[in-house]
């Protein structure tokens, strides 16, 4: 590590390197590199994305005005995990050679966050896991998000906890206490930055909602996971139709591109009426039409966490989660991908405006806005340790 010392007997800047592929990865890694580039004399930050998300990838760089230092480009149609994250190991490689970071920062769970994680190991890189100790306790759900989180906490140098849960679960795995600090979810910032500038008028959904009837309350819809694939996919759209048929909503599906998710929804709920498929949304539309939402309906681990952000009810069309806090609190609840449960669930908080407000108004357990913040003021400290 670097013992020269700037002026005035300042330590140098932390040289960050941030490594990143997919959207969601992007939303939640936006706050804490912008919060640390505005810190210069602190941070020298660069970033290096695998972009195996491109075109969504992209939009969300544009809307936080982020531009990578390395393009990595690896996004290969039909290509395996096997064979991607074989890609992304050669492909950082020179990036750290280049780089020589003092510390790289991963987020979550993806193929990118296990080799950016890898690679940072195999230079001697310290590494700082944002959104660490998520956990469902079968490695096979979800797959291979568990066992690509599980293997990166076992490399991790620091981690950077979102509740107190997760940092039960690092120190159940034998995780130093010393090295765990609980900062709230970073995706937080990110969807209040841009909710509040929608509001403030500086930011523009571009997306026109005229389709939607404005006297019915609108189920905003999403699923990508692949243990929905097949028999679950199919349960999720009998249950939109039988939705659909009340005529006292809208449904809007935003659909993913995933051929196991495209066709069956395409087939099966395409010119149903009171159903608006729509091609994937951009982040800033999706935030605005989150908070035009009564009730989300998502298998997706970043929507349980804004939903209750933006005062939304979530329904997680999954049997486990590695995110039970909002359960606990009530403000999420699981009800799977069987058709009956979800008609069910749905229609207790259509026929209930005091069982949607139950739900709405509880406590965020997974942040405040300010966990870019403690990330940047945490790796500090250890930097000063190891320094």
């Amino acid at each position: 590590m670097r013992s020269d010392q700037g002026p005035n007997h300042l330590p140098p800047p932390v040289r960050a390197l941030f490594i990143f592929g997919t959207r969601p990865e992007a939303i939640k890694l936006s706050p804490v590199i912008l919060y640390m580039k505005a810190r210069p004399v602190a941070f020298n930050v660069r970033v290096a994305v695998t972009a195996q998300h491109r075109q969504m990838l992209d939009q969300v760089l544009q809307v936080f005005r982020i531009t990578p230092d390395y393009d990595l480009n690896l996004m290969l149609p039909g290509q395996t995990l096997a064979t991607s994250t074989s890609r992304m190991l050669a492909a950082l490689e020179p990036v750290f050679r280049d780089a020589s970071p003092d510390i790289a920062y991963v987020q979550g769970d993806t193929t990118s966050t296990l080799c950016g994680a890898l690679s940072a190991f195999y230079a001697g890189v310290p590494i700082g896991h944002i959104e660490a100790g998520l956990r469902t306790g079968d490695m096979l759900q979800p797959f291979p998000e568990e066992a690509n989180r599980v293997l990166t906490g076992r490399l991790a140098a620091l981690h950077f906890a979102a509740t107190n849960g997760s940092r039960d679960n690092l120190l159940r795995e034998g995780v130093r206490p010393e090295t765990i600090h609980v900062t709230g979810n970073s995706g937080i910032d990110a969807v209040l930055n841009v909710r509040d500038r929608l509001q403030a008028g500086q930011l523009m959904s571009g997306s026109d909602w005229s389709f939607i009837h404005p006297n019915k309350p609108v189920i905003l819809v999403t699923a990508h996971r692949r243990e929905s694939f097949g028999e679950g996919m199919d349960s999720i759209c009998r249950a939109l139709l039988r939705l659909a048929a009340r005529g006292d909503a809208e449904i809007v599906f935003p659909v993913h591109r995933n051929p196991n998710v495209l066709g069956p929804v395409q087939r099966q709920l395409g010119n149903v009426p009171g159903i608006h498929l729509l091609e994937p949304l951009d982040y800033v539309p999706f935030v605005d039409l989150m908070s035009r939402a009564a009730i989300l309906l998502t298998d997706s681990g970043g929507v349980q966490e804004e939903g209750p952000s933006l005062g939304k009810p979530v329904l997680v069309m999954r049997e486990k989660t590695e995110r039970p806090e909002a359960v606990e609190v009530g403000t999420v609840r699981l009800v799977g991908t069987n058709e009956d449960r979800i008609v069910a669930e749905v229609t207790r908080l259509l026929d209930s405006p005091e069982a949607r407000a139950t739900m709405c108004h509880v406590h965020n357990p997974y942040g405040d806005g300010h966990a870019s913040e403690r990330i940047a003021d945490a790796t500090l400290e250890f930097m000063r340790l190891i320094r």
